[in-house]
């Protein structure tokens, strides 16, 4: 399915840097709160005019203990007040948690209400039919496009958004466990600049690799992300008929107006 525009972009930004999505024509999805003990809403610091976007919802440290209906009150009454369009529920874990499925059962039917946007993990899809499921990109194997025609066959088009990764990964092989090292911007620059590789890109993954040889070790595999391969991304889901995007504010700034000018180029 060919649409004529790429998918719309919520940006993903922490409250320091929260006004950099309007300068860009985004629509900020607010890195300032998480589920806390209770379970209740927890946030940062945020400024009182604060008003719209995305309340992004993550749970590092939340026990899995209390009641959920308490808690979605809080979080209603919070979207309101700040007049948020949506919810992201970042619940980026390996196993649901039980009082968060409450949670997302119940906030599906009264965000639907409030024609308010609710955003879930895969996991969580079957405890809100209504919500739409964010599809992570960052693959270590397999093919990106495959991934995606999965979720859509499952959810229905209308429901999958794309859930955009800068990834970044120094992989020893054999990657048996299917993931490696995490690497920082700065990290892959020194590697680059000390091994010199060819870099190559993976159509499948839409994602940039290459790889080295350290004395007396076992092959490394480099997976990374920057401007270009996530443009590709887009493309791909704008092809698949994919609508809306989640993208984290990168390392270092400047990818953001590479990618938004639409001149994102492979990094040197």
């Amino acid at each position: 399915m060919l649409t004529s525009e790429k998918p719309a972009l919520h940006l993903l930004v922490p409250p320091s840097v929260q006004c950099v999505a309007a300068q860009h024509g985004l629509t900020p999805a607010h890195l300032a709160y998480r589920v806390g003990s209770g379970p209740h809403l927890f946030r940062t610091q945020l400024p009182a005019t604060l008003k719209g976007g995305i309340m992004v919802l993550e749970h590092r440290g939340f026990d899995g203990a209390g009641q959920a209906e308490t808690f979605c009150q809080e979080v209603i009454r919070e979207c309101a007040v700040r007049s948020f369009q949506g919810l992201f529920c970042d619940f980026d874990i390996p196993a649901v948690i039980p009082v968060l499925e409450r949670a997302v059962t119940l906030l599906a039917p009264a965000f639907q209400k409030r024609s308010w946007s609710l955003y879930v993990p895969q996991g969580y899809a079957a405890n809100a039919p209504g919500a739409k499921v964010v599809v992570p990109t960052a693959l270590s194997g397999g093919s990106l496009r495959h991934h995606l025609r999965e979720a859509i066959d499952a959810y229905g088009l209308e429901r999958v958004a794309l859930g955009l990764q800068w990834s970044c990964e120094d992989f020893s092989l054999p990657a048996r466990e299917g993931s490696g090292v995490p690497l920082s911007w700065n990290e892959l620059k020194v590697l680059r600049q000390r091994r010199r590789p060819n870099v190559y890109f993976s159509n499948d993954l839409c994602a940039h690799y290459f790889t080295y040889m350290p004395t007396g070790e076992s092959p490394h595999f480099v997976l990374f992300d920057d401007a270009e391969s996530m443009a590709k991304k887009l493309d791909l889901a704008r092809e698949m008929g994919i609508r809306e995007a989640f993208l984290p504010y990168p390392e270092p700034p400047e990818l953001l107006p590479a990618l938004l000018s639409g001149k994102g180029k492979e990094t040197p």
